[in-house]
């Protein structure tokens, strides 16, 4: 019954007053991007975001409203051109994929579905199952096998080890990790760091992933990998996972999979496979015989925001025992649980096969734009990529001034300016070299250390780079590098 002493309360939306408005402004938003886009070769790789900038985004909690194409302005002014350039035809740094504008408006989609694809009879969850069972062709894992769209390639190595830990005993889930034998991991050197930070999370510890030695070409060792797994068994501990590296974050190597798998069988080892960039060279027939053993890894993980040009971010996890990846994750409570009829039904929920329960619609930018490309213009662009690679590594070997750091396996190339004057400190001058680079918003690769060396590090995943990029490149690298050198010359004479 209605209070007649009450006042009605005025009721808020979040939706626009004026659906004309943000019609027109929205057209303007898609313009400015697609023309920010199709003009980025003309941009700078990468602008300093100025002191001014950085402070407008140190302002209190807004508290009262702002009309939203004054906020769109702002946007344009102190956030757009200040970007990382992981969308720029140079821009080569760590592995960072560029995205397309198609993929842009799929996001928008998407985001505007603003869909839950956790539960439901609803044709996001058809869709993000399609892209799981795309995923796995692209593999040639079973079509039983399970999987899960994950924000990217470190939470799906987490998911997978996860899973290899349960696998040891039905009981971890309730009881824990036995404190009294040690579980060990085992990763070469060259592993990324996110092997570690899964280690620690689940509760094994740094000192659980075992470091194996590599060859000259930063492959692992699996004789040393054999040696440390008998030393682990003769103590009392628990070998239970290798990680095998498919693309190296330092150089790109492969690990040799036919000799790891054969450990992992002999020794009754989950064997996964941590191929973020480099699985997807499982596409290519000159890589067949290196990654012919990669189907029968017992997990994958690997990304498509990096060779895939799916705008950040898309991360797959593979496991070929769906009852063990179900058995890791399952948990149903009552509020969850699906129905046999109603919005409740429909596949089975994605938190089966992970942490999270609420997760966006993220498969269908990978969705539309495999259904637009075809998976034979992606095998074309990583062929493109790994081709640019060895043209780069030409460039280098063919300039006395530069020196190849790293064998070129894939499409990472390692290289350092090392000049005829044997006294400079050549770990100061490349760095001094790649800022400057960086700084001029020419081109933007990164770095790493071999070997103690400090060296420049080009990884291209870029579908916009062109051979001619490497050919800047290389002459601004050595351009700068005798300018570099000028310098010091002055100042020691001065």
């Amino acid at each position: 019954m209605k209070n007649k002493n009450s006042k009605p309360v005025k009721e808020e939306s979040l939706d626009p007053r004026d659906w004309s408005e943000l019609r027109k402004l929205g057209n303007v938003m898609v313009n400015d991007m697609v023309n920010f886009l199709q003009t980025i070769r003309e941009q700078p790789v990468w602008t300093k975001p100025p002191q001014s900038v950085k402070n407008t985004f140190k302002t209190p909690l807004p508290h009262l409203p702002m009309r939203f194409d004054e906020v769109y302005d702002e946007f344009k002014q102190n956030i757009l051109p200040y970007y990382l350039g992981n969308i720029h035809p140079r821009y080569w740094s760590w592995v960072m994929g560029t995205g397309t504008p198609q993929s842009m408006l799929a996001e928008m989609l998407a985001a505007g579905m603003n869909c839950n694809v956790g539960i439901g009879d609803q044709a996001p969850m058809y869709v993000d199952q399609q892209v799981i069972d795309w995923c796995k062709q692209m593999m040639t894992f079973p079509a039983d096998s399970s999987g899960a769209l994950v924000s990217s390639a470190s939470v799906a190595n987490l998911n997978a080890l996860i899973v290899a830990r349960n696998s040891v005993s039905s009981s971890i889930r309730s009881s824990g990790i036995n404190e009294q034998k040690k579980m060990f991991i085992y990763a070469s050197t060259e592993t990324h760091s996110c092997i570690q930070k899964a280690a620690e999370i689940m509760g094994i510890g740094s000192e659980g992933v075992r470091k194996v030695k590599v060859n000259d070409r930063y492959e692992m060792d699996t004789v040393h990998l054999q040696e440390l797994i008998e030393e682990d068994k003769k103590e009392g501990n628990i070998p239970f996972c290798v990680v095998a590296n498919v693309g190296t974050v330092n150089t790109g190597a492969i690990d040799p999979l036919d000799k790891i798998f054969w450990i992992c069988c002999k020794e009754n080892l989950w064997m996964h496979v941590d191929g973020a960039f480099g699985a997807l060279l499982k596409l290519l027939p000159e890589y067949e015989d290196q990654l012919d053993c990669l189907e029968f890894a017992d997990s994958i993980a690997f990304d498509l925001h990096k060779w895939m040009s799916v705008p950040y971010e898309a991360g797959v996890v593979l496991v070929k025992d769906a009852d063990a990846h179900r058995k890791t994750f399952a948990l149903q409570p009552d509020y969850i649980s699906n129905n046999e009829r109603g919005i409740a039904a429909g596949p089975e929920l994605t938190s089966n096969f992970g942490f999270e329960l609420s997760r966006n619609f993220k498969a269908l930018k990978v969705w539309m734009s495999l259904k637009e490309h075809g998976i034979e213009k992606f095998e074309r662009l990583i062929k493109q990529n790994v081709t640019q690679a060895k043209y780069l590594t030409a460039l280098v070997q063919q300039n006395e001034e530069l020196e190849l750091t790293a064998p070129t396996s894939t499409n990472i190339v390692c290289f350092r300016f090392r000049p005829k004057k044997n006294e400079l400190d050549l770990d100061k001058l490349n760095k001094e070299i790649l800022m400057r680079l960086q700084e001029s918003g020419i081109a933007a690769p990164s770095y790493t250390r071999l070997n103690g060396n400090y060296c420049m590090r080009v990884a291209n995943v870029n579908h916009r780079t062109i051979t001619n990029d490497f050919d800047v490149l290389v002459n601004e690298v050595i351009k700068i590098g005798n300018q570099v050198v000028k310098e010091e010359e002055v100042t020691a004479d001065c």
